[in-house]
């Protein structure tokens, strides 16, 4: 597990973007094309626009070799204020050079969320390679809640539990709805998984998390463990509550 610390918000939307670069273009060295899982929220909308603002950012990476798909999404239509396919759609693809088939969303416009994670979990079967017991993600972008939660994993939930689907519907009685979220052994298969925490107010968990500073619980995020590589995006704010944050 790596960790990295940015002087401020936006040089941490620098950084990731950097990192988004450098592993999709690796992996489509490798492999001739990439699967992204990209995460909601607000603090990957920095790194969206600094992919389309950097022109040198922007040419390096493959566009046209790269599948997207998300780690989670609320349970709305595709045209929601809270969408996070929205919010990727207004803030990334309608500036780079990305084929509709490239974009695979959680069609969430369906009424019936458990109809919507066993389409998504299809679709995720069909379009990664096989060559896995369990679909390997290239690169999965995720963020953190103050209450460690991360894409819709939430703490004291159903899918905490699931050991064999790969998307599932998730009710989250707090919030009184239903999100669809990848699980653990999905998360877990990924080549790199790329934590973006930003801010003051997401230190506490942050050291809570990394730290692991309640012995008595696990939080949701701790239970991100991949085969592959693990990178924590933090800037100063949500570093300040780790002792050794610079």
């Amino acid at each position: 597990m790596g960790t990295h610390v940015a002087a401020t918000a936006e040089d941490l939307s620098l950084d990731a973007a950097r990192a988004f670069a450098r592993v999709t273009s690796e992996a489509v060295r490798a492999r001739d094309l990439c699967f992204v899982a990209l995460s909601g929220g607000s603090t990957p909308r920095g790194l969206y626009r600094a992919l389309v603002e950097s022109e040198s950012l922007r040419s390096q990476v493959a566009w046209d070799r790269i599948h997207f798909f998300w780690g989670d999404e609320r349970h709305v239509p595709p045209d929601h204020a809270d969408s996070n396919y929205r919010m990727a759609r207004e803030t990334l693809f309608a500036s780079v050079p990305v084929a509709a088939e490239q974009v695979h969303r959680i069609r969430t416009e369906e009424s019936d969320a458990a109809v919507v994670a066993r389409r998504y979990e299809e679709e995720i079967v069909a379009t990664l390679p096989h060559d896995e017991a369990v679909p390997r993600f290239d690169l999965i972008l995720l963020g953190l809640g103050t209450d460690g939660h991360t894409a819709s994993l939430f703490p004291d939930t159903p899918a905490l539990a699931e050991q064999r689907r790969l998307c599932v519907d998730n009710w989250v009685e707090r919030l009184h709805t239903h999100r669809i979220t990848m699980t653990f052994p999905l998360l877990n298969a990924a080549r790199t998984v790329l934590f973006m925490v930003s801010g003051q107010d997401k230190a506490a968990i942050v050291r809570a998390v990394l730290r692991s500073t309640h012995p008595d619980r696990e939080f949701p995020a701790q239970r991100v463990r991949p085969d592959g590589d693990l990178l924590w995006m933090l800037d100063r704010g949500a570093a300040s509550a780790l002792g050794d944050a610079t």
